[in-house]
């Protein structure tokens, strides 16, 4: 081939060429060129004329091979050859076009250029070689002039660095992707930032020798981080020592300042020794990857990083994600506390260590949803973080404090650090929410860890059991749990599942105690009593019936039913004659202060097409004397209707003669309490000495307000011809009838009238 020249050619002594040339690695600062061809001069002359030539910033470095078959040797040792000037014919008239097929199909190397050189253009005809091989360019020998060799070269380096840089973005974008998977798998941020380093590594053929230093938010986990200070969050290799420490207190000052000045700098840096990337999160929280490079990375390795950086950046954000998540699942945001579920972990704990002397007490704020009604819930948000500061103050760091529901506090420790009395006293000081002093009570219900059988949750459960039981006997106060307690827990669910189920079934029954007007004798009417036969034949107690019926919200169901039923039969004993008959209904508290309660009943009268003179309804003294003024409007409404409305149990409370007059009442009915005792020899009549009873004066009390009054618990004829020598009205007990079923009623009430005396 004829290789002329601007300058003439100087005479210079061959170089040895050997087979192999460059075994050192040092494809990424030169381009590899590899001469294949059985002819010793064609070498010689293109070393000659390429051999200070530099292509795209490299010098050429050149491998040599004189046979197909060292050619191949060659390829399998040598990494990173760019181009491959390669003779036709060799060994054999078609040996070079062979050894394609071995390059391309055997040995898989695509991105390699081929360039056909063949001083004998016969044997392999430029058309079916460049159809049939996968060559990148076919020239013969004669027509590859210097500038022309020069020419070719560089546009086979070109193309194969553009192939090259191509399949290392796919094949990192693939790492990308897959190590991107892996990452987000990893909830612990320090094992994020190790998995980051170790992908990271893999990316660029590194060893994992590193450090991630980030800005962490703090929690309630006792962990304080200065502002504005880097922490090691991960580390790997010869760096993993350095975990959670300051980065300011490492002794390479030169990490620290290059790590200071990535962040400052918000860039990554690419040293000759390292590499550190900038890393931010959408909420704006900044992070450093440093890593041991031992090299400037190529334009490739920095744009596959540039793209890395934003799964880091998102994995940042999954992983304080999961730590937001793992803090709101065991601790309770507003007062900074353990919430129930970690409470129950700890309990567990305790109980495998075998911690036995150990108490826990539930105690609920009383009456916190009205002040939250009243004041506001910022206010009621308040409160509940200066309870939960006083509590934490006064029981120290040896007592778990805990918020474990909206108003409630769990404490767990040692008994003797424990104390309910102690507890409740702390509430004698009011708190002072913004301008509004308030004087808050606790309830408490404790469980000592030996009387449980179970774990956590059934020790927290035993609390809350003996918790009710306080609320339901004596707020402000505290009880013990014991397991008797548990026994009438589950008995009282056991009712209310058959309370419900009653309900359902319509196996309730309203029964009927007439009221009797003792003057004359004649019925005037009748109590309507709710009656629950259970399934082994016995009657619940009235009063067991409405406390299950208002803990479950079943009240409001309950009572309208009782309500439509008596009337509904009233309005059928009137229409059968019975005429001037009243039925008296009982209103529990909460059905009382429903706001559809008034509309309830002009809907029951308006349905049913009752007079609403034939209706009296029951409160009691407690819910008369609740809010007075609320009772009034309530009451006063009720009356523009046209019901009767009589206050039952008189005299068991603690009314005020004050308040009473202002009430639109018609009638008082005097318990039982005060007639079941009354004898010859207890009564103030003319064959005793004793002074008024208690039923006398609150007779003498009715008759001066000018209301009815009515005696309940009337069971003897002394009970009757006294209360009739001092002027009460009406009388019902179990002297005229116990309270019966509509039926039995019919028939008691006939057979009565049959024998009442006709006037």
């Amino acid at each position: 081939m004829t290789l002329p020249h601007d300058d003439e050619l100087m005479a210079f002594a061959p170089e040895p060429i050997g087979k192999g040339d460059g075994a050192d690695d040092t494809s990424d600062k030169t381009w590899r060129i590899l001469l294949v061809d059985d002819d010793c001069e064609v070498h010689q002359a293109t070393l000659l004329a390429l051999k200070n030539e530099v292509i795209e910033g490299r010098p050429l470095e050149f491998l040599h091979a004189y046979s197909s078959a060292e050619a191949r040797e060659v390829l399998v040792a040598k990494q990173g050859i760019a181009v491959i000037l390669l003779d036709v014919v060799m060994d054999s008239p078609d040996a070079g076009l062979r050894l394609v097929r071995v390059i391309r199909e055997e040995l898989g190397m695509a991105e390699v250029r081929i360039i056909l050189r063949t001083g004998q253009p016969g044997y392999a005809p430029e058309m079916r070689v460049i159809r049939d091989y996968d060559i990148n360019d076919y020239k013969s020998k004669a027509e590859l002039t210097y500038t022309r060799l020069v020419t070719t070269l560089i546009t086979a380096i070109r193309s194969f660095e553009q192939l090259r840089v191509i399949n290392i973005s796919r094949l990192g974008l693939g790492m990308i992707v897959r190590s991107a998977a892996e990452l987000f798998a990893h909830r612990a941020l320090g094992d994020f930032a190790e998995g980051v380093l170790t992908q990271i590594a893999a990316m660029l053929g590194l060893a994992p020798e590193g450090l991630i230093c980030a800005h962490i938010a703090n929690h309630a986990d006792g962990v304080v981080i200065p502002e504005n200070k880097l922490v090691v969050v991960g580390a790997a290799g010869r760096y993993r020592d350095q975990i959670s420490q300051p980065l300011d207190g490492m002794v390479d000052k030169r990490i620290v300042e290059t790590i200071n000045l990535c962040v400052a700098q918000q860039k990554n840096i690419y040293g000759p020794n390292e590499t550190v990337l900038f890393v931010r999160n959408a909420s704006g929280q900044a992070a450093a990857v440093f890593l041991d490079s031992n090299r400037v990375l190529s334009s490739t390795d920095r744009q596959l990083l540039e793209v890395f950086c934003v799964n880091i950046a998102v994995g940042f954000e999954n992983v304080e994600l999961f730590r937001d998540l793992s803090f709101f699942a065991y601790n309770d945001p507003l007062c900074r506390l353990p919430n129930r579920t970690r409470l129950v972990e700890i309990i567990d704990q305790q109980l495998q260590e075998g911690c036995r002397d150990t108490v826990l007490c539930a105690a609920d704020i009383d009456h916190f949803s009205s002040i939250n009604d009243a004041l506001g819930h910022r206010n009621g948000d308040l409160l509940l973080r200066a309870v939960a500061e006083r509590l934490r103050q006064n029981l120290g760091s040896d007592v778990v404090l805990a918020r474990v529901a909206g108003d409630s506090f769990a404490m767990l420790g040692e008994a003797r650090l424990i104390d309910p009395v102690s507890i409740i006293a702390l509430f004698d000081q009011p708190f002072q929410i913004e301008e509004h002093s308030l004087s808050v009570r606790v309830t408490i219900g404790q469980a000592m860890i030996s009387e449980v059988d179970g774990g956590g949750i059934d020790v927290l459960k035993c609390a809350n059991i003996a918790l009710n039981r306080a609320k339901l006997d004596q707020r402000g106060s505290y009880y013990t749990y014991t397991r008797a307690m548990a026994s009438e827990t589950r008995e009282r669910l056991t009712l209310l599942h058959d309370l419900r189920a009653a309900m359902k079934a319509e196996v309730l029954q309203v029964f009927y105690q007439p009221k009797v007007e003792l003057a004359s004798g004649r019925i005037v009417g009748a109590e309507a009593l709710l009656r629950w036969k259970y399934h082994n034949g016995t009657f619940i107690s009235p009063d067991v019936i409405v406390s299950l019926a208002e803990y479950s919200g079943l009240i409001f169901d309950l009572g309208e039913w009782v309500m439509r039923s008596a009337c509904r039969q009233a309005r059928t004993w009137l229409n059968e004659g019975h005429t001037d008959f009243c039925i008296a209904i009982n209103v529990s508290m909460n059905q009382f202060r429903s706001p559809d309660f008034i509309g309830s009943v002009q809907a029951c009268i308006d349905d049913i097409g009752i007079p609403p003179s034939a209706i009296e309804l029951e409160i009691t003294e407690t819910i008369a004397m609740l809010e007075v003024d609320v009772v009034i409007d309530a009451l006063q409404a009720l009356k523009k209707i046209g019901v009767k409305i009589a206050i039952d149990d008189f005299g068991t409370g603690f009314s005020s003669l004050s308040y009473l007059h202002r009430l639109p009442i018609d009638t008082l009915k005097i318990d039982r309490a005060f007639i079941k005792d009354l004898s010859p020899e207890t009564a103030g009549t003319s064959d005793s000495q004793s002074g008024p009873t208690i039923a006398e004066m609150i007779l003498n009390l009715g008759e001066g307000l000018g209301l009815a009054l009515v005696a309940e618990g009337v069971e003897t004829e002394f009970h009757v011809s006294y209360l009739r020598a001092l002027g009460c009205d009406y009388a019902q007990g179990y002297y005229y009838a116990k309270p019966l079923d509509a039926h039995a009623f019919a028939v008691w009430r006939d057979d009565y009238l049959a024998r009442l005396p006709r006037a």
